[in-house]
This record gives structure tokens, C-alpha cells and sequence, in this order.
């Protein structure tokens, strides 16, 4: 004959299980029994975003209208127009690797310099012109020149 399949740990592990549910069913009628909760019922939003258990006053509300929304990144106007040369600084150069690192003056932002993007020989400290172009890992600096 076969043994029983329920074995000592099973059995107290379900004695456990049906405690728990027993207590949260008591926990649930006890809920039930008090009747209303002190908690908010209703919450507002005022024209700052705080929440607020009171309405808003109607007097307040800012009217918006939905041709006034702009989405998108603006177009830039004619006299706008964005000078692609940048100066900066070379912070370190390795001549026999043939990369650096060029600090723009603007924004102080670093960006990677290979030796197939200059024009001019360069070491550090000099100060240069560049121009950005989208590499691999970020901004790389191209056809940098001596200043």
C-alpha cells in the first residue's frame, strides 16, 4: 500500500493559510461594521497642482485655447540662424594615438577629437576652432584649426 501523500509540514502549512484568512476576514467584517473611513473622499486639484480636499474656485480657472498649444520644437527664424564654428580649448592630445579632447568655451562641454578630423596640428592648452558632427558614442569635434 501507498503512504499518505500529506505529510506533517504540508498540514501545518494550510493550518497557517486558513489562520490568515480567518484573521483577514474578521480584519474585513470589523471594516465593514465601523462604517465610514476618515480618509478624503473626493480630492481637487488646484491651478498649481496641489491636491486639495475643497473645489476650486471657478472665478480662478485660466481659459486655454487649444490653437494657442504648440507642439513641437519651434522653428527657428531666418535671423536665428546658428554659427556652426565653435571655440574651445584643447584639454589633452596624444599625438601617437591620434585622439583628445577639446573643452568648448560656450558650454565648457567635452567632446572626443580624432587626428582624421583636423586640419591643423595641435597640442594642449591651444586654443582652436571647431565644428560638432554626430559620432558613434556622441559630438565629435571636426575640422578643428589652430586659433
Amino acid at each position: 500500500m501507498a503512504k499518505s501523500q500529506q505529510t506533517f509540514n504540508k498540514i501545518e502549512k494550510e493550518k497557517a493559510r486558513a489562520k490568515k484568512r480567518e484573521e483577514k476576514k474578521k480584519k474585513k467584517d470589523a471594516r465593514r461594521a465601523e462604517g465610514g473611513s476618515d480618509g478624503i473622499q473626493f480630492a481637487y486639484v488646484d491651478a498649481y497642482g496641489n491636491l486639495s480636499d475643497t473645489p476650486m474656485d471657478p472665478a480662478d480657472k485660466i481659459k486655454v485655447d487649444a490653437e494657442d498649444i504648440v507642439l513641437g520644437v519651434p522653428k527657428k527664424e531666418e535671423g536665428e540662424e546658428e554659427d556652426p564654428v565653435r571655440q574651445g580649448k584643447v584639454s589633452f592630445y596624444d599625438s601617437s594615438k591620434g585622439f583628445g579632447f577639446i573643452i568648448d568655451l560656450e558650454n565648457n562641454e567635452k567632446y572626443f577629437c580624432h587626428v582624421s578630423g583636423l586640419l591643423d596640428d595641435i597640442a594642449e592648452n591651444d586654443k582652436v576652432s571647431f565644428e560638432l558632427e554626430r559620432g558613434m558614442k556622441g559630438m565629435n569635434a571636426v575640422r578643428v584649426k589652430r586659433v
